[in-house]
């Protein structure tokens, strides 16, 4: 009688290899990352789309800045074109001063310098998208200007529009008069899943099934809790798992 070993009885019958059942492990672990990353996303998503409440007590928060037709422009016979031009290249800011300027530190010494504020400029790919708004006469009154990218490290095509004293500057006060609805059971499971993704380091494993690649996003890189004290939440790996699972079953069927 023939002796065979172990890894050649597996091939004649119907039993799993030793690497056959470790792929399937690594396997069923990612599909359930999967799914982890398609509830997540649909939690967020309602998340995003629930409705806005207004507020009893309207409160300021800071100041907005943008432009308004000057006055003399507002009278005059072409005023609805630029009116309608203005809501295609109007710009906001928004500032805790109502001075709108901001700290420059020069030669070791506070200077409040004042924040620049321009009208909408568009990219030479935006300026040949068809997306853009623009009709061929608000285009006329555009022009085209190179301008040194320091990032780029190269010259870039801008389109400025050539008449700025048409439009001057307008500040109000900022109010919020609208909050967002707050669902706390839908908080508890986002919540939920992010600590287990971040407790059990499995964002880069996620971005790599999903994207291909293993690097976090800059907003999801948090210390790892179990870095600052190796024991914390060992007890709570059984009941965020179980949950979890829960949660994914649920959303399956």
């Amino acid at each position: 009688m023939q002796n065979y070993t172990v890894e050649e009885y597996a091939l004649c019958t119907r039993f799993k290899t030793e690497r056959r059942k470790k792929r399937l492990v690594r396997t069923d672990f990612e599909k359930q990352l999967i799914q982890l990353r398609k509830l997540d996303t649909e939690l967020w998503t309602k998340r995003n789309n629930l409705p806005l409440i207004p507020l009893e007590v309207p409160y300021q928060r800071g100041w907005k800045r943008n432009f308004k037709l000057r006055d003399d422009v507002a009278r005059s016979s072409e005023a609805s074109f630029y009116r309608e031009l203005l809501e295609k290249i109007n710009t906001w800011q928004f500032s805790s001063e109502k001075s709108f300027k901001r700290k420059k530190k020069r030669k070791r010494k506070g200077v409040y310098v004042e924040k620049i504020q321009t009208v909408k400029e568009f990219s030479e790919w935006e300026w040949r998208s068809s997306k853009l708004e623009l009709t061929e006469k608000e285009k006329a009154h555009f022009y085209k200007r190179e301008r040194w990218c320091s990032n780029c490290k190269r010259y870039k095509i801008h389109y400025v529009f050539n008449e700025p004293w048409r439009y001057v500057l307008r500040v109000s006060p900022y109010m919020i008069t609208h909050t967002k609805m707050v669902d706390s059971d839908l908080e508890s499971q986002i919540k939920l899943i992010e600590n287990y993704i971040v407790n059990y380091n499995l964002r880069g494993k996620i971005n790599k099934i999903r994207g291909g690649f293993s690097n976090s996003w800059k907003s999801y890189r948090v210390e790892n809790p179990k870095e600052k004290n190796p024991i914390k939440n060992k007890s709570l790996h059984a009941v965020y798992q179980q949950y979890v699972d829960e949660m994914i079953e649920n959303h399956g069927k």
